[in-house]
């Protein structure tokens, strides 16, 4: 079985994911880097593994969650699907199974709110662990001033977020704190609805409930 470990060794992958960085990079949009892969692919197995999944499919969590933005090193344009694409090739190339491999590839090519859907257990645990990383270090610029972009403040705003899980009340939350001198809760609504959406059907597939507590209230 091919392992996270011997996917973040990996020299040619290690490769796509600082390409894929480099070009958000230029694009200015928000980290895509090494820590980002590393955050989704611990929250994807930490869901995975909190609503009883196998092992099995846990470390194919981790795997996808690491390798999910791998296709912006081709382009940000439909980066999911050219994503799936190569982690398919990438990781049948190295010897797993072609089942499991599309399965990965399945959930990669739907995790973009743009044109994904929930379709499966790990596509929507992926989907929810990568919508659920906000944060102040992955904005480039933290000088704040009146040309800061909405994403830029919002993501500056977020001192910390994690996820949590509820088994009993069959609950998933994104947890958030932000300081509301720098955004407004009306502002992470305004650019992050889509997403929450996203993460609402997600959480139905699994059969929980999606929920979003922003310093301590409960939103959603």
């Amino acid at each position: 079985m091919i392992t996270i470990k011997q996917i973040k060794a990996d020299e040619e992958i290690s490769a796509l994911i600082k390409t894929s960085a480099k070009q958000i990079d230029a694009l200015n949009f928000t980290e895509h880097s090494v820590r980002h892969a590393s955050i989704v692919s611990s929250w994807t197995s930490l869901i995975l593994k909190e609503i009883g999944e196998n092992e099995k499919l846990i470390n194919l969590g981790e795997i996808a969650g690491y390798m999910h933005d791998i296709g912006n090193a081709l382009s940000r344009f439909n980066h999911a699907q050219s994503g799936a694409i190569l982690a398919y090739e990438l990781l049948t190339k190295r010897g797993m199974n072609y089942e499991d491999a599309a399965e990965i590839m399945m959930a990669i090519g739907n995790h973009d709110e743009v044109n994904g859907v929930p379709v499966s257990v790990l596509s929507a645990a992926l989907i929810i662990a990568d919508k659920s990383d906000v944060h102040k270090s992955r904005v480039r610029n933290k000088v704040l001033n009146e040309d800061t972009n909405i994403h830029d403040r919002v993501n500056l705003a977020a001192n910390r977020s994690y996820i949590t899980v509820d088994k009993e009340q069959k609950k998933i939350d994104t947890v958030l704190d932000i300081d509301t001198d720098i955004c407004s809760v009306g502002d992470y609504f305004e650019i992050y609805h889509t997403r929450m959406l996203m993460c609402s059907k997600a959480a139905d597939l699994i059969g929980y409930k999606y929920g979003l507590i922003i310093n301590g209230v409960r939103m959603l």
